[in-house]
């Protein structure tokens, strides 16, 4: 199984490399399942109705998000409305939406992908360790192969919930920093992790902000306007090779692709 997770989509930047790159990727690739963080989607904030038709129409397969995804009020009328649009699975029982979903792939399997909050420097949830292991039960009931996408602040939290779930799921990946970190790796029990896959959207930014934008705050402590950045977009994630029958992960690769300007 040739799983591919895409970091952070960033405004309408990330959405074009998304719907320029991924196609060709899994024609390429043989990529059997294509999930993707969409928090950041609509100019940088939140997502909307159309923007999650259009990056479902690019071969996503699975939304997940994180603490941005109620910055658009819209999505509260409809998240209901897609099993695979995921808030994360710690927030509490009487928020809108699923943190977890099971989904066949074109060869008949079944893969969970299962979406949680971190609580450092994070507005507060449930304990993203004990959601983990309470869903991952439930997933388990008919998937093999298990994505988590720990979308926190902080490395050392992803790397305790990476080694805490080493050989119940085949990969833990962090999302929300928009940094690809270079600590890609098989744990010893057959979990795929990295610490952040990074981010899709324009590089010549501050993690997808305009750069005067963010100076200015750093200067002035004073709020303004976030603007996405338009320049230097790449695509970011990692492809995961996943052993169907254990849900082992086998390898896991970093990629960065840039649009040609």
């Amino acid at each position: 199984m040739k799983v591919l997770f895409i970091g952070d989509i960033v405004g309408k930047p990330g959405r074009r490399a998304v719907s320029e790159f991924v196609p060709s990727l899994i024609s390429e690739k043989k990529i059997d399942l294509v999930i993707a963080n969409c928090e950041n989607a609509a100019a940088g904030f939140g997502v909307t109705r159309e923007i999650v038709e259009e990056l479902f129409g690019s071969r996503i397969d699975v939304l997940t998000s994180g603490n941005h995804i109620w910055n658009k009020k819209e999505v509260l009328d409809f998240i209901g409305d897609y099993e695979t649009l995921l808030r994360p699975a710690n927030y509490p029982a009487t928020t809108p939406g699923s943190g977890a979903v099971l989904i066949p792939t074109a060869k008949g399997e079944y893969v969970g992908v299962l979406n949680l909050a971190g609580r450092i420097f994070m507005h507060p949830s449930d304990c993203p360790f004990v959601t983990a292991k309470d869903k991952i039960a439930e997933l388990r009931a008919k998937a093999k192969i298990i994505i988590v996408d720990i979308h926190a602040e902080a490395t050392s939290e992803k790397k305790a919930l990476g080694w805490y779930l080493d050989g119940e799921v085949s990969a833990v990946l962090g999302t929300h920093t928009h940094v690809q970190t270079a600590d890609e790796e098989i744990l010893p029990q057959g979990t795929a992790y990295i610490s952040d896959v990074g981010m899709t959207g324009p590089f010549d930014s501050v993690i997808g902000v305009k750069k005067d934008v963010i100076i200015e705050r750093f200067l002035t402590q004073m709020p303004n306007k976030f603007d996405v950045a338009k320049g230097d977009i790449r695509m970011q994630g990692v492809m995961l090779d996943i052993e169907s029958i254990s849900g082992k992960a086998n390898s896991i690769e970093r990629i960065s692709l840039k649009l040609k300007e």
